[in-house]
Order: C-alpha cells, then sequence, then structure tokens
C-alpha cells in the first residue's frame, strides 16, 4: 500500500473509526488496485466530511466548507484552470499576500509546486472536500467552454443567437448569464458590473461596498452577452446610443431574485450594471438594521407620528431605501393607507400601494404625486425628491396631514435643511414641515468567527479624533483577520452608521433665519446628536467593525 495513505489513516483511527474496519479497507485497495480513499467511501465507512476532516488533522492543516462559501474571484483565477484541472486546486482568498488554496490531498506536495510556480505567490493549503471542488471545476469547465464556443461565432451572428436563446436554457450565452446572476446572488454582491475595454469586457462584483474583479470576456462576445441582458431586462435591444433601465425576475435556489438593469453608453460600447434586490438576503427588521438604541428612539419618534416629512440621506448606495422600506413595516397596517412612488420600485411589499416612475410616459415624481394625494393616503413614500416641484409637493403634503417620508442626497444630516432652501422651498414651510432628517453610511461589519481584539495605541486613537467627551476610550478595539466564513476578507456583511437630527424649536428658528448647515450641527450636537463619525466609532468600540473602516466611508 502507499504509504502517503498512512497519515490519513491514522488520523481516521484516533477520530474514533474501527481500527480493523480500516485495516480492511486498506487491504482491499491494496489488492484491486483502488484507492484507499475510494474505498473508504464506496464501503461507507467514513463520509467524505470524515474523511476530509481527517486529511486536515493528519497534516494539521485547517478545513473549509466550500457549500455556499464565498470564493474571491481574482483568487479564484491566479490559478491557470490546467493547473487546477491537472491537481484538482482551487484558488479560494488571498490573505496578506498569500493565495489560500483548496487541495483535496494534503500530501500532495507536486501540486503545491506547481501553484507556486505558475502563481509565484506563498501557497496557504487548505483541505476541502473532492466533491464541492468537482462541482466548482465543472462550472468553470462549462463557463470556459461557453466563452469558447461564443468566441468562435461570427460576430454577425452573436446578436442574433442571443435574441433566439430567450427559451434556449442550453444556449451557451443563457448558461454564462445565468451562472453569472446565480455567483452574484451566493457571493452576497450588491451590484454586477460589466464593463467593456479596448480589447475585452470586464466582469466584477461589488461585496459589502468593495469591488471585486471577476472574469474578463473577449470583445467577440460582448455583443451577444450585452443583447442576452438587454432581452431579459425587457428593454430595446437594437437601441444602443442613450441609456436604458429594464429590470429582470430569476429563480435562484427555490426563491426569486429581482435585478435592477442599467445600460450606459461608453467610448468602447455598452456598459451594463444590475442591481441586485434579493428580498431573501436582506433583513427589513429596523432592529437588526445597526441603529443604536438612542438614535432608534429619536427615529421613531419621528416616524411614529401622523404628518410631518421625515428625510434619510446619504450617497448612492447607502441603505436609504431599506431604511425606509423598514420603516415602512413598523408603521404599515391595515388601518393606514400606504402609498409609495419610486424610481424604480426595488422591493415588492405586501399590504403598500407602489407606484413606479414612468418618464417617457409622464409619469414623474412631480406629476403622479397629485394623484396620490388625491387617493387618501395616511403615509406617501416619494423615492427620491430630485427637484423643486417634487420638494414642494412633499412639504405641502406633511403640512396636510400626511406623514411623508424620502430620500435626498446630501452628505450629512443638517445639510438636508440648507438644500431644501437652496432647491426654492421657503425656510418658514422647510422648518414647520420636516421632523427629521437621517443620515446613513455603510461600513464593513467585521466577521464575527476571526476578528482579532488589540488594545490601540495613543497615537491611534488620536489619529482617529477619538470623541473623548461623549464615548468613552475602549481598552480593546477589534481588526479583521480572515477566515473561511469571510473569504479571509476580515469582513462579513455591512452594518449602518447613523445621524439623526430631529427638528427642534431651535433648529426650526434657525432654518427660518437661513442658518448655515454648520450652525444648525453645532446646535443638534448639543441636543444629543452624534455624528455619522462618532456612532460609527461607538460601533468600532462594540467590536462591529473597525477604526480603519469606520475612517474610510466617515469623514
Amino acid at each position: 500500500m502507499d504509504q502517503t495513505f498512512r497519515p490519513l489513516l491514522d488520523a481516521l483511527k484516533q477520530m474514533g473509526i474501527d481500527e480493523d474496519v480500516v485495516d480492511a479497507a486498506a487491504d482491499e485497495a491494496q489488492n484491486s488496485g483502488r484507492s484507499v480513499r475510494a474505498v473508504l467511501i464506496s464501503e461507507r465507512i467514513v463520509t467524505e466530511e470524515q474523511l476530509t476532516e481527517a486529511a486536515a488533522y493528519a497534516f494539521g492543516m485547517n478545513t473549509v466548507d466550500l457549500v455556499g462559501y464565498p470564493l474571491d474571484p481574482t483568487a479564484l483565477r491566479r490559478i491557470p484552470l490546467s493547473v487546477v484541472l491537472r491537481h484538482r486546486v482551487l484558488g479560494l482568498a488571498i490573505s496578506d499576500g498569500d493565495l489560500v488554496v483548496g487541495v483535496t490531498d494534503p500530501g500532495d506536495v507536486v501540486a503545491l509546486d506547481d501553484v507556486r510556480a505558475a502563481t509565484g505567490m506563498t501557497v496557504r493549503p487548505v483541505v476541502v472536500a473532492r466533491s464541492e471542488v468537482r462541482r466548482i471545476i465543472e462550472r468553470l469547465q462549462r463557463e470556459s467552454s461557453d466563452l469558447a464556443d461564443l468566441a468562435d461565432t461570427s460576430l454577425d451572428d452573436q446578436a442574433g443567437m442571443a435574441a433566439q436563446a430567450t427559451s434556449a436554457d442550453d444556449a451557451p450565452i443563457v448558461r454564462y448569464v445565468n451562472q453569472l446572476i446565480e455567483q452574484a446572488v451566493q457571493n452576497r454582491a450588491s451590484d454586477l458590473h460589466l464593463e467593456p475595454t479596448e480589447d475585452e469586457m470586464r466582469v466584477r462584483y461589488r461585496i459589502d461596498g468593495v469591488l471585486h474583479e471577476l472574469d474578463t470576456v473577449p470583445r467577440g462576445v460582448m455583443s451577444a452577452l450585452i443583447s442576452r441582458l438587454k432581452i431579459m431586462s425587457g428593454v430595446d435591444i437594437t437601441e444602443k446610443r442613450v441609456p436604458q433601465n429594464g429590470r429582470i425576475t430569476v429563480a435562484i435556489r427555490d426563491r426569486t431574485v429581482d435585478l435592477r438593469t442599467a445600460t450606459l453608453p461608453t467610448v468602447w460600447g455598452e456598459k451594463i450594471v444590475l442591481r441586485v434586490l434579493d428580498t431573501g438576503g436582506i433583513d427589513l427588521d429596523m432592529n437588526k438594521l445597526g441603529f443604536t438604541q438612542h438614535n432608534l428612539n429619536r427615529f421613531a419618534e419621528s416616524f411614529t407620528k401622523p404628518h410631518g416629512m421625515v428625510l434619510v440621506t446619504g450617497p448612492t448606495g447607502s441603505g436609504k431605501s431599506t431604511t425606509l422600506y423598514a420603516t415602512l413595516g413598523r408603521i404599515s397596517k391595515p388601518e393606514i393607507n400606504v402609498i409609495t412612488v419610486e424610481d424604480p420600485v426595488e422591493y415588492r411589499l405586501r399590504g403598500v400601494n407602489q407606484v413606479q416612475v414612468n418618464s417617457k410616459a409622464g409619469l414623474t415624481f412631480a406629476a403622479v404625486l397629485p394623484a396620490i394625494l388625491r387617493s387618501d393616503p395616511d403615509v406617501v413614500l416619494i423615492g427620491e425628491i430630485r427637484d423643486s416641484h417634487t420638494a414642494q409637493i412633499a412639504v405641502e403634503a406633511s403640512l396636510t396631514g400626511h406623514l411623508v417620508l424620502s430620500t435626498l442626497h446630501t452628505n450629512d444630516a443638517p445639510g438636508a435643511v440648507t438644500r431644501l432652501t437652496e432647491m426654492g422651498i421657503e425656510p418658514f414651510l422647510v422648518g414647520s414641515s420636516l421632523d427629521c432628517v437621517l443620515a446613513q453610511r455603510l461600513a464593513r461589519r467585521l466577521c464575527d468567527w476571526c476578528k482579532e481584539a488589540y488594545v490601540p495605541t495613543d497615537e491611534e486613537l488620536e489619529a482617529t479624533r477619538w470623541p473623548v467627551h461623549d464615548l468613552k476610550i475602549p481598552e480593546t478595539l477589534y481588526r479583521p483577520v480572515g477566515c473561511r466564513d469571510c473569504a479571509n476578507t476580515g469582513y462579513r456583511g455591512r452594518i449602518a452608521l447613523h445621524e439623526v437630527m430631529p427638528i427642534s424649536p431651535e433648529i426650526e428658528s434657525l432654518t427660518i433665519r437661513r442658518a448655515s448647515s454648520n450652525e444648525i450641527r453645532e446646535v443638534a450636537l448639543e441636543q444629543g446628536m452624534y455624528d455619522l463619525r462618532s456612532d460609527g466609532l461607538a460601533k468600532a468600540a462594540g467590536g462591529l467593525t473597525s477604526v480603519r473602516e469606520v475612517s474610510r466611508v466617515a469623514i
């Protein structure tokens, strides 16, 4: 018998597997010429999970469960497909410059040497199950084959092929697009970018707010890929000169996922961005959105009132819509009429009347709002206040007994007040209609499995501008490390940082006097508002995120 299997057999015995049964399997392997692994599995002596754990124990390595594991696209592409196929290895993640490689046979030193030679990187092996490696390799082969088939197709035939493949699930372009979308959902991506360049099309995922390059598509395939996505999105496949917006609904693993599609003409062709609207992947429970109890109490005082205007501000992708939907979930009841006008409707909510803006048909925010107000609403949600006309109607609605929820693009909460006056709304109307402003950002959440506690230095605390008067200096902070559950990034998921500013009589008076946002901020801080940075540092002190991440997203 091959002595390389002796450590594995010894490890199985130490795990409690009957020694005689293990020895018998070894003899059977020697007599039949089969591998010890094959005999152990086929005779059901051990499960594949037990075999993987034993192999890792025998060689002093960690194991990684690849079921649902978010593979790092960059690491996956570092190992050439020929090496992957020859040795059944996978690049899983890049951590501190090292390549984390999933291996099925930890004793195969030749495989690790080939990976080092092919990548030029230090290799950190972990043991993975063979069946999961086989499944992923089969997918990689299909993707490579699909792209090769498409690249061999003439350019004139590709758009027609994509158009004819609307119902042909076995068409290469259909399989490739479906795999892209499924992997985006599996990796918890919020956006999927397909960006044409001079020589190829780059495919990137945004995961936890950071873009990761997944793949590159030959330029000859680009036309078919764009055509397929346009067909799925229900937009004009022939129009390439102007931006278009569409929507895709797909079924992935027994759940429905919506994707919002946006096309953009660039100098090298059309760029397409798919925003993943996975209602099964988010939690609209307000208690789980990262609010501190202090901020939640201040915010709840505003949206539980029967009338007034509540604004959520922040840049694109800061979670404003999610917060508003969670707010609706708190206040929506059978006895209340809730109507929304959105562009687009991102999540469909039960019991809520949602209106989709259609600019081509003249159904703009400003045009539809008067009709909504004639429909006897109690609560009105406006997707975004973009112009003075929409702002004016929102203010008037809040003054006539409606609760109005909306979003605005400002850097902080005090800036929303001055922004409304700059849009032409009379300051006395802003002061009397606006009830609360919530500003927010999204920071990456530290992985609960691998985050590491450390004692911060005085220099680090000084660099973070720690608010010593409002927040106690912690004895320990936490930093990212990286493990199998977070794809060795040290972060998994995101958490919101909040800045809640109720409109007090003093702030209303400043608004009427057209005071600057800095003056309003000073009063708000005196009245108990925690700014975004302070809220983030409080969450860093609680081990939810890192100081570096707070500094990245909050000034």
